[in-house]
This record gives C-alpha cells, sequence and structure tokens, in this order.
C-alpha cells in the first residue's frame, strides 16, 4: 500500500494512518529509521487487534519521505512529528518512541505540558512508551565518541561520514545537528511529561547505554515512571521476546493512559 502524504511546504512527510479509537498509538522512529520497522509494525499490528488508532510516519529525509537526511536537525525532526500529530492524530495520543524518537516524544510532552498547565486542562499526550531512549544524545552519546580530528573535520568541513553498523550506505552526521541538538538538552534539569512514562530498555545496549536510561528515570518528575530492562536487549530491541515485551508494556499502561479501551 502507497502511504499518504503531509505537506509541509518544503517537504512531505509520507505516513500511514489506521483508523479506530483514541488516544491515537504515535510512533516516533529513530535515527535514521523509518516507519516499516519491525517495532512500528508490531504497534500497528496491536492497534489494529485492540481497534484503536495508529499512526506512523517517516521524518523529513526518512523512509519515504522527502528533504534531504543531512538538512535535518533534532529541532526539524521534532516539529514534523508535532505537525504530523496535530494533522492526522485524534485529541489524545500516546507517543511510542524508539532511541532518537524517545528524546522527540519527551520534547513533545514537555511542551503539551506546559501548554496543558497554562490552559489548565489534561495534558493530551496520555502517555509515554520509550525504548532505548536517547535523549540528549548528540551532545553526550556521539560527540563524546568522536576523536579530536573528526570533532575538527565536522566543526571546520561542517559534515563527517562514518560507516553505519545498520545500513550500508554510511551516516553523514553535520555540525548542524550537533549545535542544534544543544538547543534541546534535557537530562540536566527537569522533565516534566505531565503522564505515565514507560521505558523499555536493553542492559548489553552498546549505543544508548542502560544507565543512560536510568539518568533519564532519576530526571523525569513525574511518580508513575516504570523501566524494563532485558538483560540480553540491544540497541535494536526487535527480537520476537523484546516485541513481545513492548506489547506487555502497551497491555500495562494505566486506564487513565488508554482511555476507553481498557
Amino acid at each position: 500500500m502507497s502511504p499518504s502524504f503531509l505537506d509541509r511546504g518544503t517537504h512531505q512527510l509520507a505516513f500511514e494512518k489506521t483508523d479506530g479509537d483514541g488516544p491515537t498509538l504515535v510512533w516516533l522512529g529513530g535515527f535514521r529509521s523509518d516507519m516499516t520497522g519491525s517495532k512500528a509494525m508490531k504497534v500497528e499490528e496491536y492497534a489494529k487487534e485492540r481497534g484503536q488508532a495508529c499512526l506512523r510516519f517517516d521524518y523529513a529525509g526518512h523512509g519515504q519521505s522527502s528533504g534531504a537526511f543531512v538538512d535535518g536537525t533534532i529541532g526539524s525532526w521534532r516539529d514534523d512529528a508535532a505537525a504530523m500529530i496535530e494533522a492526522e492524530a485524534s485529541d489524545e495520543s500516546i507517543l511510542v518512541g524508539s532511541s532518537m524518537g524517545g528524546w522527540i516524544g519527551l520534547l513533545l510532552a514537555m511542551e503539551e505540558a506546559k501548554r496543558a498547565k497554562v490552559d489548565g486542562r489534561a495534558s493530551r499526550i496520555k502517555a509515554l512508551v520509550l525504548i532505548a531512549p536517547a535523549p540528549d544524545f548528540t551532545q553526550k552519546l556521539m560527540w563524546p565518541k568522536f576523536s579530536e580530528a573528526e570533532q575538527k573535520t565536522i566543526v571546520e568541513e561542517g559534515r563527517l561520514v562514518q560507516p553505519s553498523p545498520y545500513d550500508p550506505e554510511p551516516t553523514i552526521i553535520t555540525r548542524n545537528l550537533i549545535e542544534d541538538g544543544k538547543n534541546h538538552l534535557i537530562l540536566d534539569g527537569l522533565i516534566e511529561t505531565a503522564c505515565p512514562v514507560r521505558i523499555l530498555q536493553g542492559v548489553a545496549d552498546p549505543d544508548v547505554p542502560h544507565t543512560h536510561a536510568l539518568k533519564l528515570m532519576e530526571a523525569l518528575a513525574g511518580e508513575d515512571v516504570v523501566m524494563t530492562l532485558i538483560k540480553d536487549g540491544d540497541h535494536r530491541l526487535s527480537r520476537e521476546d523484546d516485541l513481545a515485551a513492548l506489547v506487555r508494556v502497551l497491555d500495562a499502561l494505566p486506564s487513565q493512559a488508554r482511555g476507553p479501551l481498557v
């Protein structure tokens, strides 16, 4: 099936939407990933079985969306997600974010929590489900791993080309990505999401250490925060057992976060 597209002016965002009851399960993919991965499809399958609305999409420069990957930043991809949710999700949503998508989901929830507080209403984001979440990864995980020579290349030449362990095509890290990431750092402050947060994390993750998830847990202001650790889990968490764990996390969300489907 061909995807639908949302016109963002400078680019078109590809998306797949499953109709159903709210809150809408919204998939937020990771860095260089797309909406056809096994976790995204499992979320859609879960939604269909329950008669729940689901929304999957690709950020600009990812998957079937237009735009160049090298032009993207955390801020621009967050804006893509916000526009997509506003246009295609129901009034209430549950954000399911993987890796970078976890960072984007947290940013969206924090913004919505602030608006809800000003308006004197409940947040429209009813829960966050974060899979190997990578908030602040550009500054805290990526930049320190670069050698001095690589850091110099990024600063002086504007980009660094690196082989990817997940894709035959190399990954291009731009100076704009690193600099923009500094504008969205959240781990060193209090993270107020105004909704339950569930974290699924592999202890054997070579890209986002489980200690990073523990720092996130400490920074989250809410009390309804639960983390599930999978001892032999890697970063992708895409094995059948991992996907089953994701379904269990979705099933165990509190009733107030899942609307009338419970």
